[in-house]
């Protein structure tokens, strides 16, 4: 099975707020992320809360296969907040795609592609290549215990500069959609 994480236990601070419950395009910020993981058929979603956890998971509607769980690290950095993903994910789990709460532009197709090449060649860590910088991952069931050591603010990215021979990129020819900072 592969497994979604949507972080979204951030405080906002540079949004000026709880930025995972504000309206985009008529749903809440976080709500993209988790529709994007449920329209590409993945099978166990994880939504790490944290800061403001009770008004982030009043705003979102989780699928079925849909869960939360709360980071009460979520000040330390988003790696907290994987490794707490991490952790909750089924037993079943073969890998994980992990999407930030702040990105809606992020679809379903690019989760597809990344659990399609996933599934071809196995590898430890896929990442989407834009054109203009790295993008989303899926991290395999054999960096799960690696990611879940890290610290501060930087998420699997530590491990893809280690380990570059364990990443596959999927290249797809448009630039990355914006984050929501401010």
């Amino acid at each position: 099975m592969i497994s979604g994480i949507v972080l979204a236990a951030g405080s906002g601070r540079r949004f000026g707020g709880t930025k995972q419950v504000a309206p985009f395009r008529g749903r809440a910020l976080a709500q993209h992320a988790v529709d994007a993981l449920a329209s590409a058929g993945i099978g166990d979603i994880v939504v790490v809360t944290g800061h403001d956890a009770e008004r982030v998971e009043a705003a979102l509607a989780l699928p079925p296969q849909g869960r939360y769980v709360r980071n009460p690290d979520h000040a330390t950095g988003q790696s907290s907040s994987l490794a707490a993903g991490l952790h909750d994910l089924a037993g079943e789990s073969e890998a994980a795609v992990v999407l930030l709460a702040d990105q809606p532009g992020v679809t379903d197709a690019e989760v597809r592609a990344l659990v399609d090449a996933f599934e071809l060649s196995r590898s430890r860590i896929v990442r989407i290549a834009y054109t203009d910088r790295p993008g989303p991952a899926l991290l395999s069931r054999e960096v799960y215990a690696e990611a879940g050591h890290l610290h501060g603010d930087i998420g699997a990215r530590a491990i893809m500069a280690s380990h570059p021979d364990w990443v596959e990129e999927v290249v797809v020819p448009f630039p990355a959609p914006v984050d929501i900072d401010r």
